[in-house]
């Protein structure tokens, strides 16, 4: 009889454990969980710390990103073969510091679509709105149509980092 209450004892530990490990895991998961998805009609605000990498994850998925709305502060920069509606929403990379007060740097940044883009000169920093849509240049890449654009100043650190592991691809941003 002591054996039977002892099995019973050891089994109902058991069951208990058992589900206090799924419900431990369960908690754990939904704590770790960020919930990524934005509606259609939000507007995700870009900092300059996860630029490259928002820019880097379009790039491998444009599908997954299109149709969504970002902001994002950086100057215009075009190059010679753009067409007259086309620049870049630019940042400088550094790629590396040569000392202190010298980097090596490089501009990304997304191709930009914005009827009579020529009103503003290459350098001018400018606060964006836009849609990421489908475009060519070289080959096909995410292309912002301009939806809202204000000028602005330089913020008071205008450079952006290169990509790094810390940004999870995910199908929104």
């Amino acid at each position: 009889k002591i054996k039977k209450i002892i099995i019973w004892i050891l089994a109902a530990f058991i069951i208990v454990s058992i589900i206090f490990g799924i419900y431990t895991l369960a908690n754990s998961s939904k704590a770790n969980f960020v919930n990524d998805d934005i509606k259609a009609s939000d507007v995700t605000e870009i900092s300059a710390n996860n630029y490259t990498n928002v820019l880097k994850t379009c790039h491998e998925n444009i599908n997954a990103y299109l149709g969504k709305k970002i902001k994002f502060t950086g100057f215009v920069y075009r190059l010679y073969d753009f067409n007259e509606n086309q620049f870049v929403l630019g940042r400088e990379m550094i790629v590396s510091r040569v000392s202190d007060t010298q980097a090596q740097t490089v501009v990304v940044g997304f191709l930009c679509d914005l009827d009579n883009s020529s009103t503003y000169t290459d350098g001018t920093w400018v606060e964006i709105e836009g849609t990421i849509t489908k475009g060519y240049y070289h080959s096909e890449i995410p292309v912002l149509k301009i939806t809202k654009i204000n000028k602005t100043d330089c913020p008071e650190n205008p450079y952006v980092y290169p990509p790094d592991s810390s940004y999870v691809k995910t199908e929104s941003l």
